[in-house]
């Protein structure tokens, strides 16, 4: 263990122990004042990356269980939670639906994987849009958007993309340090980040936002609500950042000698297989089962994943085997989401999260401002916060019960509450700024084709025109459709 992260841990438990030491306010909960304890120790260990993810989640799991066990309840104080219920509460979010449409949506992207399908749709729209540099950035936010239809890592998409790109780099002749390895690469992360707000299965963020609003509201957001909400703030998004990225880079010549290398690429793979020809029918069916839920049938998103999942795993007309599978998905991610929405959870239920909106954002006022004053404070704040998260998920475990708890306390209001919770949650994937801002910039910054400074660059319009955005939206768009 490095010398920095040894003591990036011990600087957690003296946090979480100093807090739980520390004179209990008559208007918090004992046990609401040890939830906060963890909230501190798990945001140190997220923010340094001490010890990785899943670490970190049995790590809180198991504080949450004796700290909670050993604690007096909200209810009566003279009665103690017990470790059995202490645990109960600590793996709540273990048995959350969006944990299973996590889990689903991951066995999609490992059947896209296993069959090469993600690959062929990006190489298949790169061969159709020309060689160019604009045409290049075009094709590449295209590819970005149609893979978080399918596929709901950031991370896994970006694994797809950065190999391509590299790929055609290296066709043209170019360094990896060449002005169109940097181009792409950040048009790549960047149309990523945005596509993650405009669809509701593209971060696995997104449900662990939607886990709290289900258990604060008791609402859920269909998949065709959240396209009607976020997609057409993404699709401006999308044609900034293209004028964005052509005006920032311009590489030395003004058109390559032909696109062989992507139809190259793209005949290599060779004929569409048995298998990808059933994964496009499934995934196919599931988009559209997805986009019209609540509308044409009732079957909620979940439930419809899973029925994919089982369809691909049947011998004969599925994809693959469960022996494939348990490899490929990684299990962790899901170990973290869960153990995510568990501390928010608990946060909530211990009322945590409400002392700590009471005590700093209705300290500050911020309930008595008009609506978008409102939302611009919050969203400046999410913004900030977030250039020490490494973790949109992590971020949202942390900040959605906040919000939430905040949005209570103003009940009855004049505005849509749940609405607010979810206009925070797009701003959580604000992850333009710099290399640590989102695992997939760390991964295509680590393949060298560009500097910090370049994702800077371009990271700083992205984030001042989407926090404009946001802003115009809640004060136009999303109070029209419902969603203010």
């Amino acid at each position: 263990m490095k010398k920095k992260d040894l003591v990036a841990l011990l600087l957690a438990f003296a946090v979480l122990i100093i807090i739980i030491l520390l004179p209990n306010p008559d208007s918090l909960p004992i046990v609401g004042q040890r939830a906060l304890a963890v909230l501190a120790f798990a945001v140190i260990l997220w923010v340094t990356e001490a010890v990785t993810y899943p670490v970190s989640a049995v790590m809180i799991v198991s504080l949450l269980a004796v700290l909670i066990g050993i604690s007096p309840t909200v209810e009566d104080p003279t009665i103690v939670y017990g470790t059995k219920q202490g645990l109960s509460m600590a793996v709540d979010g273990f048995s959350s639906s969006a944990v299973l449409l996590v889990g689903g949506a991951l066995v999609l992207a490992t059947a896209m994987e296993l069959t090469g399908l993600h690959r062929r749709i990006a190489l298949y729209i790169m061969s159709k849009v020309g060689t160019k540099p604009g045409a290049l950035v075009l094709g590449t936010i295209i590819v970005s958007f149609v893979l978080a239809l399918f596929v709901p890592s950031a991370t896994a998409r970006a694994g797809t993309l950065v190999p391509i790109l590299l790929g055609i780099i290296a066709a043209f002749g170019l360094a990896k340090e060449s002005k169109l390895a940097a181009l792409l690469m950040i048009t790549a992360v960047q149309s990523i980040s945005i596509w993650n707000i405009g669809i509701k299965t593209a971060a696995a963020q997104n449900m662990v936002a939607l886990g709290f609003m289900e258990t604060a509201f008791g609402i859920d957001v269909t998949w065709g609500e959240w396209f009607l909400y976020a997609a057409p703030w993404a699709i401006l998004m999308s044609i900034l950042l293209y004028f964005v990225m052509v005006n920032l880079i311009k590489p030395d010549m003004s058109e390559f000698q032909e696109g062989a290398s992507i139809k190259k690429q793209l005949q290599e793979l060779g004929k569409i297989s048995g298998k990808e020809l059933r994964l496009i029918i499934i995934a196919g069916l599931l988009l559209l089962f997805w986009s019209t839920e609540g509308t044409l049938h009732p079957l909620d998103s979940t439930t419809i994943t899973i029925i994919a999942v089982a369809v691909m795993l049947t011998p004969i007309i599925g994809i693959f085997s469960w022996k494939e599978v348990q490899a490929k998905v990684p299990w962790g991610t899901l170990i973290v989401f869960a153990t995510g929405i568990s501390l928010g959870t608990v946060l909530l239920a211990t009322e945590g999260a409400t002392w700590l909106s009471s005590n700093s954002f209705e300290a500050l006022g911020v309930t008595a401002m008009p609506l978008v004053l409102m939302i611009a404070v919050l969203a400046l704040f999410n913004i900030l916060i977030h250039l020490g998260f490494a973790s949109a998920t992590s971020l949202a475990s942390a900040f959605i019960p906040i919000v939430i708890a905040l949005v209570g306390s103003m009940e009855p209001t004049s505005f849509n509450g749940p609405g607010l919770v979810l206009i925070m949650q797009f701003v959580i994937s604000f992850g333009f700024l710099l290399p640590v801002s989102a695992p997939q910039n760390m991964l295509a910054y680590g393949t060298g084709t560009f500097t910090m400074k370049q994702l800077l660059k371009s990271g700083i319009p992205l984030t001042v025109v989407g926090y404009l955005l946001i802003l115009l939206f809640s004060a136009t768009y999303w109070k029209w459709v419902g969603l203010l």
